[in-house]
């Protein structure tokens, strides 16, 4: 590895453990032992669990070196035990989880000097760092979004986004040409598994909201009745519908005559041209068919977000292959909302599509489903064993996302009930043969 990866490699960790950190000593002992909803895990258990995955991959397997606390290994196995149950562990505490995780890092940082970096795959151009990296980035989401969840005194603060300056996006439409793109990537060296490999896709022509769907156009679905409706809504989802009582998104309540949303810890009222969040797929869902369209897929979503057609070529981001700056996505908890659509034209795709790559994580009408020529690595427990219907895809990264766990190619993915992640959407719909003569 050259000494310019080492320090781009070293760089990152120092980085995301920035953000760990901050995310766990916001908030007193009794809160990172406590767990907040039981969807997730305590907050300690988090901590703990990104050292033991760097103690496994790099600090064993890539440094060869002896085992830290081999003795928790079962603990924080994620297969192990559900997140509802692991409150009932013996974890470590507050201050055996820093102390854990610093001797770890201190092992890895030392290992990063001297290992040799080439040959395996798991080693080639630092995949196993840049895999650590992103599953810690992974976490410090999760971390977030139980902050989300937390009660109390708001602990966490950040800048406001930046307004919309691209006015007339709502209900604005780009049509996508039909025909073939590359789809997933082959030459990402920190891309996982399930991006992989990069094959063909032939996508119809179909036309995509150009921005995600605001609060103020979902407030509409509300006021005509999209939650009593349930011919807006699959089997599946009218029955979770009535089941969970879903009449808003989450963290939404009435407010007067309006909506309010709790966000951090701090109630204000809705704001029109944000980006709707915490909302299912089956909301999405049944807010699309509402509004006489329908969700991507998966495959449109990611050209939509790619293709260059003046190139034929796929790109890394909508912007194109350069890195990701804040001046063209809302990524890394930079700031603690979505942005209101508009705001960051810098990131506009070549097609003209605004804001696929963070602010919210955006539902797609896909199951979950590896590539032709899947392989997993470098353990099937990452993507392959969620494979199936059970699960639906997200695509594009929210505010919560880091850009080190966030391109054009990066799959998420949940059951179509859950609503406590950072989940939004945006439309599309078919062409009519006018469109397409």
């Amino acid at each position: 590895m050259s000494p310019d990866l080492r320090s781009r490699v070293a760089a990152e960790l120092e980085r995301t453990r920035a953000r760990t950190a901050l995310l766990t000593e916001s908030v007193d002992e009794g809160d990172l032992i406590r767990q907040h909803s039981p969807l997730m895990s305590p907050l300690v258990w988090d901590l703990a669990h990104v050292g033991n995955q760097e103690e496994l991959w790099l600090v064993r397997d890539v440094g060869g070196r002896e085992a830290v606390r081999s003795d928790i290994d079962e603990l924080y196995d994620a297969f192990k035990h559900a997140r509802s149950d692991r409150p009932g562990l013996p974890l470590l505490n507050p201050a055996e989880a820093r102390q854990y995780v610093s001797t770890v890092r201190d092992k890895v940082l030392d290992l990063l000097d001297s290992v040799p970096l080439e040959g395996r795959r798991l080693v080639a151009d630092g995949f196993a760092f840049g895999m650590i990296v992103q599953h810690e980035q992974q976490h410090d989401e999760t971390m977030l979004a139980t902050h989300q969840l937390r009660t109390g005194n708001p602990v966490l603060t950040a800048p406001a986004p930046p307004p919309s300056i691209v006015p007339g996006l709502v209900g604005r439409e780009v049509r996508v040409p039909g025909g073939p793109f590359t789809m997933g990537t082959d030459t990402d060296p920190w891309a996982l598994d399930n991006e992989r490999p990069s094959h063909q896709v032939h996508v119809p022509a179909f036309a995509i909201d150009a921005a995600p769907v605001t609060n103020g156009q979902y407030l509409e679905f509300i006021a005509h009745g999209g939650y009593e409706a349930p011919q807006w809504w699959s089997d599946e989802g009218w029955a979770h519908r009535l089941e969970a009582g879903l009449e808003a998104p989450m963290h939404w309540r009435r407010d007067g005559d309006g909506w309010a949303y709790t966000r951090f810890g701090r109630t204000t009222p809705i704001v029109a041209d944000e980006p709707v969040v915490h909302v299912c797929f089956h909301e999405a869902q049944a807010y699309a068919r509402w509004a006489g369209k329908r969700l991507p897929t998966e495959a449109e979503w990611e050209k939509a977000a790619r293709f260059d057609p003046r190139s034929g070529r796929s790109l890394r981001y909508p912007w194109g292959d350069d890195e990701w700056t804040p001046e063209r996505a809302n990524l890394g908890q930079r700031h603690l909302a979505p942005a209101p659509v508009g705001a960051y034209p810098r990131g506009i795709s070549p097609l003209g599509v605004h804001q696929l790559i963070g602010d919210v994580w955006e539902w797609v009408d896909t199951d979950f489903h590896g590539y032709p020529g899947f392989a997993a690595f470098p353990y099937r427990e990452y993507s392959e064993v969620f494979f199936g219907p059970k699960f639906k895809m997200l695509r594009g990264g929210s505010f919560g996302t880091d850009a080190a766990a966030c391109r054009s190619t990066f799959r998420n993915w949940d059951y179509p009930i859950r609503r406590q992640i950072f989940s939004g959407f945006r439309c599309a719909r078919d062409l009519t043969p006018d469109e397409t003569g």
